[in-house]
């Protein structure tokens, strides 16, 4: 069996020898003639096909250590990046046999258990990020989300950058936060998801989500790129509650359509370390991105592959509720639909504008335009108002 990996290259090469020495250098090859090569032959990527500005490598399964997400990525992503006869090169998809895919546990939690927990499941989800992204207190953060969970949403999650500083102390905002949200559960009946971002140093992470979830918090959240996937899979082996995958720092490879790494890759990788949600991109938003990749990215997360629970893709990044349907149209009923200056921003606060969202996810689930679902929907109609200025 064999890692096919797809990549689009530009170089002054034919790309044939331009696929050969990506094949190379990331398999057996060096840059001079070395005896010893001939004893590593059977190890030598091969190029299955190159056309146009497109290279497809195949790399023998031995090359791979089982379970081993960082050495994956050493040899389809490594030095190929700085080989000077390539001026554009970006890791478009791989394609995993089901040996080194098995050799993961994949999520705790998938979309199943996670609708359990909430007992939703006939809908997306709708999540928050506390806003502003930085400066609340614990006891500011716990008013924020009880009132974006009484307008009914299902997630709350801490932004990228709020860990553990002294302004806002994570056990203290945990403890908060949760007697908040059970505070707003007795009163109301709905549950809602807490992802406390446990994000840290490699010896310490385990420890700060173990500490987390013993004080109440019934989800953690990563960024995954700054901790790196066999961080996602230390939390999914070591704590009971889902992990909510943030992919801060993704531009820097995602960015150029033309050189780095694509989100499908980084899809597939986290879904096999074991995250529950995963921020994809918006069809529509301040962060949208490319259609086609969107596509493959939502499949890659939720379709069947060896066993391994599905993904929830989340779509955020400057959404509000007029955003609402485009986005649903593209990723369907299990996936997050996420919003912060577009719940927070409402005129009339933050739980109007989580009403406003879960209006605009109801007028999708019924087939009614959002304009038309506004008409008798205070919360949506100022939302639209709103935002259309």
């Amino acid at each position: 069996m064999e890692v096919i990996a797809k990549y689009y290259v530009e170089t002054d090469l034919p790309i044939e020898k331009a696929a050969e020495a990506i094949a190379a250098e990331q398999s057996t090859g060096t840059w001079t003639e070395v005896e010893r090569e001939r004893l590593a032959s059977d190890l030598a990527a091969r190029v299955v096909r190159a056309e146009g500005n497109f290279a497809y490598v195949a790399f023998p399964e031995e090359l791979f250590e089982a379970g081993n997400i960082p050495q994956y990525l050493s040899v389809v992503a490594g030095n190929l990046f700085g080989l000077g006869a390539l001026k554009k090169v970006r890791l478009l998809d791989v394609i995993f046999p089901q040996r080194l895919v098995e050799a993961h546990r994949g999520p705790r939690f998938g979309i199943k258990e996670a609708r359990k927990i909430l007992g939703v499941f006939d809908r997306p989800l709708v999540g928050t990020i506390i806003k502003p992204k930085v400066g609340l207190s614990p006891k500011d953060t716990a008013e924020v989300a009880g009132q974006a969970v009484r307008g009914g949403l299902d997630l709350i999650k801490d932004d990228e950058t709020l860990t553990d500083q002294s302004f806002c102390p994570i056990d203290e905002r945990v403890e908060a936060v949760m007697a908040e949200l059970s505070k707003v559960e007795d009163e109301t009946g709905k549950k809602a998801f807490y992802a406390v971002n446990v994000t840290s140093g490699a010896e310490e992470i385990l420890e700060r989500a173990e500490e987390v979830v013993g004080r109440g918090a019934n989800m953690v959240m990563v960024d995954v790129l700054t901790t790196g996937f066999s961080a996602v899979e230390v939390l999914a082996r070591g704590v009971k509650v889902p992990i909510h995958v943030h992919r801060t720092m993704h531009g820097a490879f995602t960015r150029d359509r033309r050189h780095g790494i694509s989100m499908l890759p980084i899809s597939r990788l986290v879904r096999m370390a074991g995250g529950t949600n995963l921020h994809t991109g918006s069809y529509l938003g301040k962060m949208a991105g490319d259609r086609e990749e969107n596509d493959s990215c939502r499949d890659a997360l939720r379709e069947e592959w060896y066993g391994l629970r599905p993904v929830f893709p989340v779509a955020s990044g400057g959404v509000h509720p007029g955003m609402v349907r485009p986005n649903l149209d593209g990723y369907g009923t299990d996936c997050i639909i996420q919003a912060g200056g577009g719940v927070h921003g409402h005129p009339s606060g933050t739980t109007a504008g989580a009403t406003a969202m879960v209006q605009a996810v109801e007028a999708w689930v019924a087939g009614v335009t959002t304009e038309e679902y506004a008409r008798s929907h205070k919360e949506l109609d100022a939302a639209l108002k709103f935002w259309s200025r």
